[in-house]
């Protein structure tokens, strides 16, 4: 079922295009990423989508109708900007946010328990905001942000602050909310939890939309047909041994007699047939395919080019 639907938008402020004929969509229960550099458009369309700003053209609608202001309630966001104030204590802004959400005194009170207890932050509760390092008011917004069990999260960068084991934490709480139904768009630059957590995903860059699918889907778009070869050898045998239905692109020598050779095929060769031209002057030990990564894939889709030597 799909949850949140942008058609067609377009955002022009004064001599800058921040978003150039936008549509993107996400499903119910999936975590759908949203990429792209600075600058690309994607805090243009958060707003948008949160309704702090509206489209030049276009639409962004919730569960198949035209969103209202009235459907924000119904959406957890967590702009990339920290917005705590700082002379408030924690346990007193947590519940304040809560209620502006809808949420019983009672009721948010409960919730908020539960999820002081599970950050193990409870402790923290009555001390001020200016107190807490980055990171742990990084953890107090995320708990605001998903207190009221919203349909629809929008986090920007929420892994911004955190040392690894919080960034764990937060991804794990972010899979068991996807697990619960909840549909979630992650905007970040972290290409490698992208990779380990999303569903989906859009990349914009210079305000247009430039690759968006499944990851299985963005990564067969992108696939080179690229594949590393380890072997015992000498490398300039190896690299006789190829003929023109072969480019070797990169190379890494792993001590005096192993090497890792990256192959691109051409003329629809196959691995048998690079197998059968190396191996009278080389001792194979393994083969596999170089499937491009989120981070290849981005630098890619923004200018640069796929190297070779990513496995």
């Amino acid at each position: 079922m799909e949850i949140l639907k942008v058609e067609n938008i377009v955002k022009q402020y004064a001599g800058h295009r921040a978003l150039d004929d936008i549509s993107i969509s996400t499903q119910e229960g999936e975590i759908f990423g949203l990429l792209g550099p600075n600058g690309a458009g994607k805090t243009s369309l958060i707003r948008i989508i949160n309704q702090i700003t509206g489209p030049d053209s276009g639409r962004v609608l919730l569960n198949g109708k035209e969103i209202t202001p009235e459907d924000i309630s119904k959406i957890g966001y967590l702009p990339e900007e920290r917005g705590l104030y700082k002379k408030m204590k924690v346990g007193e802004q947590a519940l304040y946010f809560a209620r502006l959400k809808g949420m019983s005194k009672f009721e948010a009170k409960q919730k908020l328990k539960f999820w002081f207890d599970k950050f193990e932050i409870s402790s923290w509760s009555g001390k001020k905001v200016e107190e807490l390092s980055k990171g742990m008011a990084q953890k107090i917004q995320f708990i605001t942000t998903v207190l009221h069990e919203p349909k629809l999260l929008i986090l920007d960068e929420p892994f911004s602050g955190f040392d690894p084991i919080n960034t764990e934490l937060i991804k794990s709480e972010i899979l068991r909310l996807k697990e619960n139904g909840t549909s979630i768009m992650l905007s970040t630059h972290n290409m490698s939890s992208v990779e380990e957590i999303c569903d989906s995903i859009a990349l914009i860059n210079k305000s247009k939309l430039v690759v968006s699918g499944t990851l299985e889907e963005v990564k067969k778009q992108y696939d080179s047909d690229v594949y590393a070869i380890q072997f015992k050898g000498i490398m300039m045998a190896f690299a006789n041994a190829l003929w023109t239905g072969y480019e070797l692109i990169d190379k890494k020598q792993l001590d005096d007699n192993t090497a890792i050779a990256y192959i691109k095929m051409k003329n629809g060769n196959k691995i048998n047939d690079l197998l059968k031209v190396v191996m009278p002057s080389v001792e194979v030990e393994a083969i596999h395919k170089v499937i491009p990564s989120m981070n290849d894939i981005f630098i890619k889709a923004v200018g640069g080019e796929i190297g070779g030597n990513n496995e």
